[in-house]
């Protein structure tokens, strides 16, 4: 932007001068001054031949100046210009691509306060994701200076959803600015992975029952959710601090581990692995069938389809999520 700037001044500068000049040594109006000075500057020719000498010298000094300044403007112009869109394509290619490679990643649809607050925690995490938005500069001023993946475009339409993978995705956030359009978005999103985990924002309590009738797993209420948060803290002001360890910068997470088909855990008692000396503590387990064990004892057996409910070092945490078995915060 700063040299096509730089560019354009030096060209409407040119202009300037020639304008100037023939005013003042043909005594024509400004307009035939400009008109001669825009032809000779372009060599086109003039469609007077001047006979002063005077006139002859300032247009010989004037185009032999001009010309170099103008060919060079008018190249490098068109040279901003080609390469802005050249740009454009090779870094939309280039995030495609890296859109196609990505597997167990998150989609977050809608970048305003709470779109943009989940990405910036993924990010901290180290989450893959992908950012959705309608609007193309908001996806400039807030996604593109920060290198992450996005897609401009409706967050409920099927191919935008493709293409940011859904089908190979973990999870979506629906934090669009209307509970209608997060409506949308939970419907397609359902209807194109089924076992997809979906967690939408309401804005009314109303929308809250429509969106998990929609396909939603999780519906959060900021007002709600904002509300029993003072609640809480207020009967118990030392739970929240607990709660929110792992934003204290103490490295701490409480995390949830899936434990999959490609799980070294599967079959073992929770006392013969390796989670205690990592420090890692797990504080409960969820069963394939909806069966909770809190505070599990040494001899809980892990199965396959098991979360558990793990809290402890972060970078160990993070050491198990990368290397054994898929999990969600």
């Amino acid at each position: 932007m700063r040299q096509f700037l730089i560019i354009l001044s030096l060209l409407l500068c040119l202009t300037t001068i020639g304008t100037i000049g023939m005013h003042e040594l043909t005594d024509r109006d400004w307009l035939h001054s400009l008109y001669l000075a825009v032809v000779t500057l372009t060599t086109v020719g003039s469609r007077d031949v001047p006979d002063e000498p005077a006139i002859m010298m300032f247009v010989v000094v004037y185009l032999v100046c001009g010309l170099g300044v103008f060919t060079y403007s008018a190249f490098s112009l068109g040279q901003i210009i080609v390469n802005a869109d050249f740009r454009r394509v090779l870094e939309k290619r280039a995030m495609q691509r890296r859109m196609k490679e990505l597997d167990g990643h998150f989609i977050v649809c809608g970048l305003g306060r709470m779109g943009m607050a989940i990405c910036e925690w993924l990010d901290r995490k180290e989450q893959p994701f992908v950012a959705i938005d309608i609007e193309e500069d908001i996806l400039s001023e807030r996604a593109k200076q920060r290198n992450w993946l996005y897609l401009q475009g409706d967050a409920a339409d099927d191919d935008i959803l493709t293409q940011a993978g859904i089908a190979r995705a973990r999870g979506l956030s629906a934090a669009l600015p209307s509970d209608a359009d997060n409506l949308y978005v939970v419907l397609s999103a359902r209807l194109l992975a089924p076992k997809l985990q979906i967690v939408a924002r309401a804005h009314e309590p109303a929308a809250v029952q429509k969106l998990k009738r929609a396909g939603a797993t999780r519906v959060i209420s900021p007002f709600h959710s904002g509300a029993e948060k003072m609640a809480r803290t207020m009967i118990s002001p030392h739970l929240e601090d607990f709660l929110e360890i792992s934003d204290g910068g103490r490295n701490l997470e409480i995390v949830e581990l899936e434990i999959d088909s490609r799980s070294r855990y599967i079959g073992r008692e929770l006392g013969d692995t390796d989670f205690t000396s990592r420090g890692i503590i797990i504080i409960g387990v969820r069963r394939p069938n909806g069966e909770y064990v809190m505070a599990p004892s040494r001899t809980v057996k892990i199965q396959l389809g098991d979360k558990l409910f793990a809290f402890g070092n972060a970078e160990a945490i993070q050491s198990i999520m990368q290397t054994d078995t898929p999990a969600s915060s």
